[in-house]
């Protein structure tokens, strides 16, 4: 064999599937049968930082997978100061912003895999604190437990937080570390442990609530513009609306990231409970006299931030926004919001057969004239629902419609919880369904959501407690007017 065909062979053995021209070879050889190909999956991370090359498809080389590691490693050392650990983190979080996501990937992976607790450790706890159970040595064995169960990532992580951006940078890598978790199992301690750490760092005992008004700074007021996710900002004729004097709007903020809210409500404060979104943001219409008005309407609430899924403090706002809105104006006694049913649209798709085969003999007959078909199918109801701004308050169709939109809201469960998002929120923070609103979002998103259906969650201030022990029960507490439009059979 010449050197450029023993080159040739070495090449294409480093590079699976490469298209490199094949060795010709002697013949007792080509008469042997060929050995199906090998099949080459992702190497374990363990093997990466032992290779030399890395292998097709990796992203960072084994020697600089190794120099990640050990910058990590200096984050974490227990012998420097935490001032020191800051500026080795902060030098991590600038190496870290110029690499591309597969890179990234690998610094997760990292993460997740090489600063795991200490199994022997927490074995060793664990069998200490089992035997210590009913002796004066539990709380002692229970102590050793705790401690023996928290990570070098958790540590890691606490050491990143110390530079100013630390907190900045924490929120953004699990933001984009999210949408890979189903396709890579591995990073599921990095993710259980971020969560963590954030729901102690932004429980709200930590979080300032902030008014934003039209006489916030404008990189204030452009966040509102970017994250509103309920109702989209148009213009800022459309915010200027949405912050006058008969509007409010608070957000929840942390030290570390004092110029971002986390969470915003908007507020209107009007004379009834809103039936339709429209009215709340016409900029045309008069603004009612704040302290004339006897209602205030949350009519949208925006998370900001991906990365802090799974961190509840939306139920803190609404309660901390009612105290600051009591305060303020005493005439305020009702408090309701007007939201969407974004789950609707989907839920009736597959139980609409289910809702047809509970109309009584004459219902079932009137709906099936109306849509073509004796009996209703499912197939022409939902094709009629799709009218839904076309029919009149005496169409089947729409009566219909607004009976399995209560079954929806009241009776559809998921393990003892509502199966919409939105309701599953506001019904957990003890509100109760008071009322469905008919078009009153006839947006192509509230269309395509619900077929423009809204509904008022009411917040009564004095049966919160007695509604969330009602939902414990796997029971929703609705208004008389819902019950009317559950069907009975």
């Amino acid at each position: 064999m010449n050197a450029s065909d023993w080159i040739t062979r070495s090449v294409s053995r480093l590079r699976p599937g490469s298209d490199a021209p094949e060795v010709k070879k002697p013949a007792a050889a080509a008469e042997k049968k060929p050995r199906p190909p090998a099949t080459v999956g992702p190497r374990p991370l363990a093997e990466r930082l032992e290779a030399t090359l890395r292998r097709h498809g990796e992203a960072l080389a084994p020697r600089a997978l190794r120099r990640a590691l050990t910058e990590l490693q200096a984050v974490v050392d227990p012998s420097v100061s935490e001032v020191e650990a800051g500026r080795r983190a902060h030098a991590v979080v600038q190496w870290y912003a110029g690499r591309e996501l597969d890179e990234r990937r690998d610094v997760w992976l990292l993460m997740s895999e090489r600063f795991a607790p200490d199994l022997q450790k927490v074995s060793t706890a664990r069998d200490r604190h089992g035997a210590a159970m009913g002796t004066p040595d539990e709380a002692q064995a229970e102590v050793h437990l705790r401690r023996a169960l928290v990570s070098p990532r958790a540590r890691l992580l606490q050491r990143f937080s110390i530079d100013p951006d630390g907190m900045r940078f924490l929120v953004d890598l699990r933001a984009e570390l999210l949408p890979h978790l189903k396709g890579d199992r591995r990073l599921l301690p990095l993710d259980a442990e971020l969560e963590h750490l954030f729901s102690t760092w932004f429980d709200v005992a930590f979080l300032d609530l902030r008014r934003i008004s039209w006489d916030s700074p404008a990189s204030l007021i452009e966040k509102l513009i970017k994250y509103e996710a309920v109702h989209d900002i148009k213009s800022w004729a459309d915010v200027k609306n949405r912050l006058d004097s008969d509007r409010r709007c608070y957000g929840f903020f942390h030290p570390r990231l004092p110029n971002t809210p986390l969470i915003f409500v908007e507020v209107a404060l009007v004379d009834r409970i809103s039936e339709g979104i429209e009215p709340l943001l016409d900029e045309a219409a008069a603004p009612v006299k704040p302290d004339k008005a006897t209602t205030a309407i949350f009519y949208s609430i925006s998370n900001t931030q991906n990365g802090l899924r799974g961190v509840s403090f939306g139920d803190s706002l609404i309660k901390r926004v009612v105290e600051t809105l009591q305060a303020e104006l005493p005439r305020l006694k009702v408090f309701a919001t007007l939201s969407p049913i974004p789950g609707f649209r989907g839920w009736l798709g597959k139980n609409m057969a289910s809702m047809l085969e509970r109309l009584d003999e004459k219902r079932a007959t009137d709906l099936g004239r109306v849509i073509g078909s004796l009996p209703p199918t499912a197939e022409r109801a939902l094709a009629a629902a799709d009218e839904a701004g076309a029919l009149d308050a005496r169409s089947p169709m729409r009566q219909l419609l607004l009976n399995a939109a209560a079954e929806y809201l009241g009776r559809a469960t998921a393990e003892g919880k509502p199966v919409d998002p939105v309701a599953r929120f506001h019904l957990g923070n003890g509100a109760r369904v008071e009322r469905l609103n008919w078009a009153g979002d006839l947006s192509p998103k509230g269309v395509k959501q619900s077929y423009g259906l809204m509904v008022n969650y009411l917040y009564d201030l004095k049966r919160l407690d007695k509604h969330r022990a009602l939902l414990a029960q796997g029971k929703v507490a609705v208004s008389g007017d819902i019950d009317d439009l559950f069907l009975k059979g």
